[in-house]
């Protein structure tokens, strides 16, 4: 990690062999309740930074781990591995080694049904949950992806991350494109230089069903029933103007009808521009965890 990015980052840093040959880099910070945030597609743990700087002092010890294939994790050579089952056995083996207890999850993109089909397999682990933008739970038949998944899904869509660094689009998802900094799209885009890195984007984006037979289907319905069942303490925080999955919130409060629900104007990556409404809805899990 170069200098210019730590510095950015004053964390803890370790790798933990989640198998496959496989190393995953995780960051921390803190002390106390375990709140672990899991990122998505095509970002890395850098996406919690500002989270992090507001639970400074509290006691939180706030885990953040990078997905196999993206930020600072290693990438497994075939990007045919990035399945939604591997996904969900590389989270499982970093918590089995952490070796947790009542962990408050912290859930965004991919890293929503990443994290509870994980957690599904661990039970008891989860203690509360804070749910930001994304999408957890199978589509019904007869759905559409939406024009973004469907052009990334065909040929030229995968030529065109592997061409273009995946991390121009995050201003296109934001509502306030100046709240990702010239500094922070750099450091987005630092891990994404590696070919290895951009085959990742590309085979998450590939992991999005396209139809009711796609292979993520039934495991996307086993992390929306966990998520149906779960009855702790859980908060919704939503970017609204989300442009991918903005249209999605009113089927999470239907899933978790006691969640206390903060709406911002934020968009996709809701961490960059909505990080003490974030804060805040942690600090009140915890409370009630």
């Amino acid at each position: 990690m170069p200098f210019w990015i730590s510095e950015q980052l004053p964390f803890d840093r370790y790798a933990v062999d989640v198998g496959d040959g496989l190393r995953m880099h995780v960051m921390e910070q803190g002390e106390g309740t375990p709140v672990l945030s899991i990122h998505g597609n095509p970002t890395w743990a850098y996406l919690s930074r500002k989270i992090a700087a507001e639970l400074e002092g509290e006691p939180i010890r706030l885990i953040l781990p990078d997905l196999i294939g993206l930020g600072f994790s290693d990438a497994p050579p075939d990007r045919r591995a990035h399945t939604l089952r591997n996904h969900s056995d590389w989270v499982v083996s970093l918590l089995r080694q952490l070796d947790l207890t009542s962990v408050v999850a912290v859930v965004q993109d991919w890293g929503g049904p990443i994290g509870m089909h994980a957690l599904s397999r661990l039970p008891g682990l989860m203690g509360g949950l804070v749910v930001l933008n994304t999408s957890i739970g199978a589509p019904k038949p007869g759905f559409k992806p939406t024009a973004f998944h469907r052009f990334f899904s065909t040929r030229m869509g995968a030529a065109s991350v592997e061409l273009i660094r995946p991390h121009h689009w995050l201003r296109f998802a934001a509502a306030d494109s100046s709240a990702i900094s010239p500094l922070a799209k750099r450091s987005y885009g630092y891990p994404l230089r590696c070919k290895t890195a951009r085959e990742a984007a590309v085979g998450l984006v590939r992991m999005v069903p396209n139809d009711i037979d796609h292979p993520s289907v039934p495991l996307l319905r086993e992390s929306g029933g966990y998520l149906s069942s779960f009855d702790g303490p859980a908060a919704i925080v939503w970017g609204e103007n989300d442009p991918i999955l903005g249209r999605l919130r009113a089927r999470h409060e239907r899933t978790l009808p006691k969640a206390e629900v903060t709406v911002t104007p934020a968009g996709h990556f809701v961490q960059e521009e909505a990080p003490q409404e974030i804060a805040t809805a942690i600090l009140s899990v915890v409370s009630r965890s």
